[in-house]
């Protein structure tokens, strides 16, 4: 049953990140992988959130596992550096990936202060 909860997650969560790829590059174009950033910094803050709100395990599976862990991407993150640092971008490739890691861990910082602010 949990292996259902995560892929039906995860097919929520996957189309969500490539549909947000898609509006982010259509409006700010695609010199930086802007898409990638939103997805990873939101699943991010998200999950945080969702672990320490939700306790029940099958909604874990489903919105945690399967539904953020779909969302965010730590091979489109890996694939989209290395393509910068072979255009010769290695100051945007060291911003992509710094901005990936501090947006992600702020963003989980903050889902883990709104979430014990919400349960108390």
């Amino acid at each position: 049953m949990t292996l259902l909860l995560v892929a039906a997650g995860a097919a929520i969560g996957a189309p969500a990140r490539f549909l947000t790829d898609l509006v982010v590059a259509h409006y700010a174009g695609r010199y930086l992988p802007w898409g990638t950033l939103i997805v990873n910094v939101v699943g991010s803050g998200l999950a945080v959130f969702l672990v320490v709100t939700v306790t029940n395990a099958d909604w874990t599976a489903l919105l945690v596992t399967g539904f953020c862990g779909a969302l965010t991407t730590y091979s489109t993150l890996s694939y989209e550096t290395l393509m910068l640092v072979e255009t010769g971008r290695w100051r945007h490739a060291l911003w992509n990936v710094s901005a990936n890691l501090a947006g992600g861990l702020g963003a989980g910082l903050l889902g883990f202060a709104l979430a014990h602010l919400v349960t108390g």
